[in-house]
């Protein structure tokens, strides 16, 4: 598989910017760069653990039961990067809209949703089933995206406390509707698989597999627009202090709530005999779609490395991050088919050795072809980055 309040421009300047500002701005970008970028190197382990770990049957990659410890934190390494991405992809609409009119904001989040939601429906399903015509269509997270980009474009022009108003209503209010199942005979079922609950529709005999319900993404991706203005002011320091306090308050929350054991998610539960299973279940979210508790965790964690990576934004590690999520589009798509490739390739010289699929003896090889495959996809990366930065004439480029 996914990254911002006047519509006024900016008046013109009668004396030079402030000696601070350029700096505070070009930290502001590298460390939002970087972080989409940090979560898009975790993502990488989990799409290999999905291609070349395939032949270890796992219902649930997250059951704190039956799952192995190993595979268990290997997918929990990745539980950051779908909401730490949509929220990225609200801030970095709020920033847009920092230098481009109301209309001009609304007119790309459209433009840019719906071209999402078409490379979900072409490019990222070919990818994952390699079958042409397809025989099932799973809807997933660039189509999430693409779905709250399109809402977003919607909201932009409501008051800003609006718009953190319903983000935060979403997310802490959407578990409620839980008990709400309805059989796929219902004829709100459609709407509601889109919506909440994950589901398959057929159309002209075409299964749609709705894996990423949409609601809470729109919550997610309204709590990044709100962010917004803490981008906005150029004191560093002060945004640090923001980000990490607002980080530690949703931990905090989370760990209350997920102690408390009565709302947000699933119950855990004490495993006897077993204190790591026990940690496990405690850290068991769900993801689809993502509950109050799962978007705690993960959004607090992502405003720590946020700060974090505003604090350094001129250290080469943090470069190296900000060129993969300079590039985020491209990187996703490429990533995809050199998987493909590379299981295509080993399918061709070993054989099918585990049933009727190629797969890896082991979750430690599954990291090592993760720490293998991070620099042969860097260096495309930049190049495409560079190339976005040197042909601004080439529009279609942006919404890669």
């Amino acid at each position: 598989m996914a990254s911002i309040p006047t519509d006024a421009p900016y008046p013109a300047r009668t004396a030079p910017p402030p000696a601070t500002a350029k700096p505070a701005a070009a930290a502001r970008l590298v460390s939002i760069d970087a972080l989409r970028g940090f979560v898009m190197v975790l993502m990488l382990l989990d799409h290999v653990r999905e291609g070349f770990f395939l032949w270890v049957p796992i219902g649930d990659p997250v059951d704190a039961l039956t799952v192995s410890p190993a595979s268990f934190f290997s997918r929990l390494t990745s539980q950051i990067c779908a909401p730490v991405f949509v929220a990225l992809t609200g801030l970095g609409a709020y920033l847009y809209a920092q230098k481009h009119s109301k209309s001009d904001t609304t007119a790309f989040l459209l433009k840019r949703g719906i071209f999402l939601v078409l490379l979900e429906l072409t490019v990222v399903n070919f990818q994952w089933r390699a079958e042409f015509p397809p025989t099932i269509v799973y809807l997933q997270v660039i189509w999430a995206i693409g779905l709250s980009m399109i809402v977003l474009a919607g909201l932009i022009r409501l008051p800003h406390i609006v718009i953190a108003a319903i983000g935060v209503a979403i997310v802490a209010g959407h578990n409620l509707l839980d008990p709400i199942v309805l059989p796929p005979e219902h004829p709100f079922y459609a709407i509601w698989s889109l919506l909440h609950e994950r589901g398959t529709i057929t159309i002209g005999g075409l299964p749609i597999r709705f894996s990423y319900p949409v609601l809470p993404w729109i919550g997610v991706i309204c709590l990044g627009w709100t962010a917004g203005p803490w981008f906005a002011r150029g004191d560093v320091a002060a945004r640090g202090r923001t980000l990490v306090r607002a980080g530690l308050a949703m931990l905090a929350a989370f760990v209350v709530l997920r102690f408390a054991n009565v709302y947000g998610d699933t119950p855990w539960f004490v495993v006897p005999g077993s204190s790591l299973r026990t940690v496990m279940s405690f850290l068991a979210l769900t993801k689809y779609p993502p509950s109050l508790l799962y978007v705690l965790a993960t959004l607090g964690f992502g405003l720590l490395l946020l700060a974090l990576f505003d604090r350094i934004a001129d250290a080469r590690v943090t470069g190296w991050l900000a060129v993969l999520g300079g590039a985020p589009m491209f990187f996703y798509l490429f990533h995809l088919y050199i998987l493909r490739t590379v299981y295509l390739i080993a399918l061709a010289i070993w054989g099918t050795n585990h049933g009727e699929v190629f797969g890896l003896p082991s979750i430690g090889w599954i990291w090592l072809m993760w720490l293998l495959l991070i620099v042969p996809l860097y260096f495309p990366t930049r190049w495409f980055s560079n190339l976005k930065k040197r042909r601004k004439d080439i529009r279609w480029l942006k919404y890669l």
